[in-house]
């Protein structure tokens, strides 16, 4: 089961203004990138579902963060259905997200008190996850409806809690667009964990890189 509770997993989101995303086969090296976004100062991290045995990666994974990288939170995204949500939930998955708005998951996740995150793309859809008791929307892909998407959804519904995800960089311009506009928080795969860095295996660069992210959203703020 979750070891965070739903309100301490949303108010961590809002904190940390960011969730890394990442997917790899090979668990050594999913618990080098953990390590690396968490001594950069991240405490949440989404892995995705893109995989075949993509749970068994998330369970190993779950388990070393768990016992080596204290008050670090470990989500599943691009679930698409409820008995999936379910599977993660089982293994001790702190979050749900998936790409589109999913009705049958919204009670698997209320169930268990797992904050679930949707892909919405309208303010009917948004409207609709928060009557599913969603705090946090994603907004996927967010290249498609940029950051005047969120500003004209926030004019009429200033409670309502975006993360866009995809279309969302590492450059404190883009970044800052996003949270002027009134983003929650950023999700950001791999223009943060790019390719270059798994392929060399530099997670001292990952590190890094995580540290000044968090330190340009946490200046934009102020």
């Amino acid at each position: 089961m979750a070891k965070y509770t739903r309100i301490q997993v949303v108010q961590k989101m809002g904190e940390q203004g960011m969730v890394p995303l990442f997917y790899h086969s090979d668990i050594s090296l999913g618990k080098e990138v953990l390590s690396a976004c968490y001594k950069g100062g991240a405490r949440l991290l989404e892995f995705t579902n893109r995989g075949d045995f993509a749970h068994e990666v998330f369970a190993e994974l779950n388990k070393y963060a768990l016992q080596n990288l204290p008050g670090m939170m470990l989500g599943i995204g691009s679930v698409t259905d409820a008995p999936t949500a379910a599977l993660f939930m089982q293994l001790g998955a702190n979050f749900i997200v998936t790409p589109s708005l999913r009705e049958d998951i919204a009670p698997v996740c209320n169930r268990r008190k797992v904050p679930y995150m949707p892909g919405c793309g309208s303010l009917t859809e948004i409207g609709k996850a928060e009557e599913l008791g969603c705090e946090i929307v994603k907004l996927f892909p967010g290249s498609i409806y940029g950051p005047g998407f969120i500003k004209a959804v926030k004019a009429p519904q200033p409670w309502t809690n975006i993360m866009p995800t995809g279309g969302v960089s590492t450059d404190e311009n883009n970044l800052r667009e996003w949270f002027g506009a009134g983003a929650f928080c950023v999700g950001m795969g791999s223009k943060l964990i790019s390719k270059n860095i798994i392929e060399n295996k530099d997670f001292v660069l990952l590190e890094n890189k995580v540290r000044e992210v968090l330190q340009v959203i946490r200046g934009i703020r102020n």
